[in-house]
């Protein structure tokens, strides 16, 4: 595995890196051909928390992984973890899709459509308005995310609501 480890606002030491990769190599059993995994490790100083965060693209997913503490070991300790629950999961996931694909026949893989896979569509009037305003209808509805156009820029974007509280915006290109 391809380790890239950059500081921000600190620098960096020997024992810090080699605990680093002491560590991702224990996420190597997960992975099929680690030698072409390349993580991006990330470690950040605010006020008296250390943040360390993880970036591991794979061909199917991207695992991140980022966690606050007061002590840098801790927070790698912590950020593994978290990738490691997720690596399980993913596989897991994969495998029980796998051996369900693999007990379709192929002809009945030719009759499955989306509407088999899909269980609900609905369509919606996307509306020109501003983003407090869209705030305001998403939570008149009830629903976790409202779609709108942005009347700042006139470009499709959904506000939801973010777990750690508050708001976020999804915009197109």
């Amino acid at each position: 595995m391809e380790i890239i480890i950059r500081g921000d606002k600190v620098k960096v030491t020997d024992s810090m890196k080699a605990y680093i990769k002491e560590k991702l190599e224990k996420l190597d059993k997960y992975l099929k051909s680690s030698e072409s995994v390349r993580a991006t490790v990330a470690v950040k100083v605010t006020g008296k928390d250390k943040i360390v965060e993880i970036t591991i693209p794979l061909t199917s997913v991207i695992l991140r992984s980022e966690e606050k503490q007061d002590d840098f070991y801790k927070a790698i300790d912590k950020t593994i973890d978290k990738l490691i629950r997720q690596l399980r999961k993913n596989k897991t996931r994969l495998s029980k899709h796998n051996k369900a694909v693999k007990e379709i026949e192929l002809d009945e893989i030719s009759e499955l459509k989306n509407k088999d896979i899909i269980e609900k569509r609905k369509k919606v009037s996307v509306k020109p308005m501003s983003e407090e305003e869209a705030i305001l209808e998403m939570e008149l509805t009830d629903h976790e995310f409202y779609m709108f156009i942005n009347e700042d820029d006139n470009k499709p974007s959904v506000v939801y609501k973010r777990k750690k509280g508050g708001y976020g915006i999804i915009t197109s290109e």
